[in-house]
């Protein structure tokens, strides 16, 4: 047997980031060092343990993983050592972490209904996300970048909200289970970008530290700005509990604490992603078609959302976008103005901003529309068919 080992950490600040002075200038020395550092780190944890089944077989290697997750490591009886240390890490919550957290501290995402989710995640986060040079090349690199755009963004929605279920964090629990199979693909997906040619000296290493920071702030900054702008907005105390259960996902996704950690609102995580925008380089070409890819998959939904003539669909959802990322990133992905889609999207947003601000005057009619909305996410998921790619233990090669 040949065992490959591979690097998930590099020395040098990458040359396609911005340099160390710059960040230094703008930010002091102890963020520039932190950036240097996350740049050139991957997830070592999990990172280990993609080797270590390399070396062990994927025949034998991935039960043990599987077994592992969903049962914990006590289920073990002799767990390989890389796999026994990343159990143990996500086994063991930090302090925060408590009933409370766990069980109640979600409950507002669920004050919007379902498709709000699903627009703030296409037209928010992912294309956020797709905004990393380095993010869209590595899905161009393992050859999954526009086929697979829209399986992704259902792939995604799934785990998020299995994440987001109250007590689902819990070790064993549906989202305790997929986030970590989400990590290890993180880490599949890392080997797989350096074995085919992926060049750490330029962009870092592949799904670095910054790149899993940047994506935590789109799922939480860039989905509540879109919401909000959309007309479901939350408030300071509600952010402040999902920003904290956040940190817990963060934690089981391996991104390390003194990126997220100490985040309780909107402003807070706009200073962070300051710094992690400054060290992410510009947009390139396959974030364009990414953008556009994800876009193309959901304009329906947006459409049969707000009412509109399906003629307005796309306009619609380009018009929405072009509101959250601005006009200077909405040019540099190629997303055009559309007036007259944007003029009738702001009677449809004023009307769902009053809608909720009723409902809000009733206590009972707010917890359970809540309610209602988590009894019915668990019933989706409770009958959903078709594993996803990260369910399967996908590797990235052949999944």
């Amino acid at each position: 047997m040949t065992t490959t080992t591979t690097t998930t950490t590099t020395a040098a600040w990458p040359s396609g980031r911005s340099g160390h002075d710059a960040v230094l200038a703008q930010f002091g020395e102890g963020r520039a060092d932190l950036m240097g550092w996350a740049l050139t780190t991957g997830d070592p944890l999990a990172d280990a343990v993609v080797t270590e089944m390399h070396e062990l077989g994927m025949g034998v290697a991935r039960p043990l993983l599987t077994r592992g997750i969903q049962d914990g490591l006590g289920s073990l009886d002799d767990p390989p050592p890389a796999l026994a240390a990343f159990l143990h890490q996500t086994e063991t919550p930090p302090a925060y972490a408590d009933d409370h957290l766990l069980d109640q501290a979600s409950r507002p995402y669920f004050s919007s209904p379902t498709p709000v989710h699903i627009l703030s995640l296409s037209a928010g986060a992912l294309v956020r996300v797709y905004e990393s040079p380095s993010i869209a090349k590595v899905l161009s690199t393992t050859g999954r970048l526009v086929d697979r755009a829209e399986k992704r963004l259902t792939e995604t929605g799934t785990w998020v909200t299995q994440a987001m279920l109250p007590g689902n964090l819990r070790p064993g629990k549906p989202g305790y289970v997929a986030t970590l199979h989400v990590r290890m693909l993180h880490a599949h997906m890392r080997r797989l970008a350096l074995d085919r040619g992926y060049d750490s000296t330029v962009d870092g290493v592949p799904i670095n530290q910054v790149d899993l920071a940047r994506t935590w702030m789109d799922f939480t900054l860039t989905a509540y700005t879109a919401e909000e702008l959309m007309g479901f907005g939350l408030t300071g105390r509600e952010l402040d509990g999902l920003y904290r259960y956040w940190w817990h996902v963060a934690h089981l996704l391996g991104v390390d604490a003194r990126l997220v950690e100490g985040i309780t609102g909107n402003q807070a995580a706009r200073r962070v992603d300051d710094l992690l925008q400054a060290v992410t380089g510009p947009v390139s070409e396959d974030s364009a078609r990414l953008a556009d890819a994800t876009l193309d998959s959901i304009a329906s939904l947006l459409q049969q959302f707000l009412k509109l003539p399906p003629r307005l669909s796309r306009p619609a959802l380009d018009a929405l976008t072009r509101r959250i990322h601005g006009v200077s990133m909405s040019e540099d992905l190629q997303i055009a103005p559309e007036p007259v889609a944007d003029a009738v999207l702001t009677p449809v947003i004023a009307g769902f901003r009053a809608a909720r601000a009723a409902r809000r005057r009733s206590s009972e009619r707010w917890e359970a529309a809540i309610d209602a909305n988590i009894a019915a996410e668990r019933a989706r998921g409770d009958a959903k068919a078709e594993p996803t790619a990260y369910e399967r233990g996908a590797t990235g090669s052949e999944d």
